[in-house]
């Protein structure tokens, strides 16, 4: 290790340039590699025979027979098409509640003025700091007084506001020059006017941005539905997964779960997969790192 601080200490400036990007790079593709090992171990587990048992599983790279066998029979097992539409409906719900009011809340502090403007945004970025699981036992209080309590509007109800949500979208208001508010305002337009049609497309970018973290984030949440649905027919992907792998244990159906983890995930690896370029440029855009 000392030798080789020595020679990059010694190497000239433009060898220096070259060398710092190349290992950059060769660690970005070993953490990759680290990364897709368990996901490539779930693929070959999916695609095994169910004959193979345990002690084959555990080879990354076998003399494979591919087979949707496993896939059947998670599909038959467990009620997924029902989880991924409880799902699908809490992930959009949320997000489109969200929409409207980090929209709002974040104009409100990014262009108006009115007392205790600065304090009132710093009390509010104050849920940032609070650990998710310390809100259970009120959040889940507060949706049984509601009468909300093993409904999919329960467990949407107490992610309707976002404090990123509109952290992010005040800086994004705040970048908009304000001449083209002035330019509305001649034109006589009115304060919804000028959101809808000069503050909202305008930070289009930070608006994806913030979409992909809210369905990734709900998509895999897994505490807060399970204290909230007890009925069969209202549980989202993560929790029916949960009952589907106690089930499918006591058979010893290894491949059978790896299939079904690989249902939950796919839609969301899938999109990612055909609007990456999107994405990755609706994070360098809002200024997310």
């Amino acid at each position: 290790m000392k030798l080789f601080d020595r020679l990059f200490r010694d190497a000239p400036l433009a060898t220096r340039g070259e060398i710092t990007p190349k290992l950059g790079f060769l660690l970005t593709v070993l953490l990759a590699i680290v990364w897709l090992i368990p996901f490539l171990w779930m693929v070959v587990a999916t695609l095994r025979p169910a004959s193979d048992g345990i002690n084959a599983m555990a080879e990354l790279m076998p003399s494979l027979k591919p087979t949707l066998d496993n896939v059947r029979d998670a599909w038959e097992i467990g009620d997924f098409p029902r989880y991924t539409l409880n799902t699908t409906i809490i992930c959009a719900g949320i997000l489109l509640v969200q929409f409207a009011t980090i929209t709002l809340a974040g104009f409100a502090f990014a262009r108006l003025a009115f007392v205790g403007k600065t304090l009132i945004f710093y009390l509010f970025l104050m849920q940032l700091m609070l650990v998710p699981v310390l809100l259970i036992v009120p959040n889940l209080s507060l949706v049984a007084q509601l009468g909300l309590y093993d409904t999919l509007t329960g467990v949407m109800m107490p992610f309707f506001a976002s404090a990123f949500g509109t952290f992010l979208m005040r800086q994004a208001f705040e970048a908009i020059p304000t001449e083209l508010e002035d330019a509305a305002l001649i034109d006589g337009a009115s304060l919804f006017q000028r959101i809808r049609h000069i503050y909202v497309p305008l930070s289009v970018p930070s608006f994806s941005a913030f979409a992909i973290i809210s369905v990734t984030s709900h998509w895999n949440d897994f505490l807060w539905p399970l204290m909230v649905i007890n009925s069969p027919d209202k549980r989202p992907l993560t929790v029916g997964l949960s009952v589907f792998t106690k089930t499918a244990e006591g058979t010893q159906a290894w491949g059978t779960i790896a299939a079904g983890t690989l249902m939950v995930i796919a839609p969301l690896l899938i999109t990612f997969l055909i609007f990456q370029k999107r994405f990755i440029s609706s994070f360098v855009t809002s200024g997310i790192k």
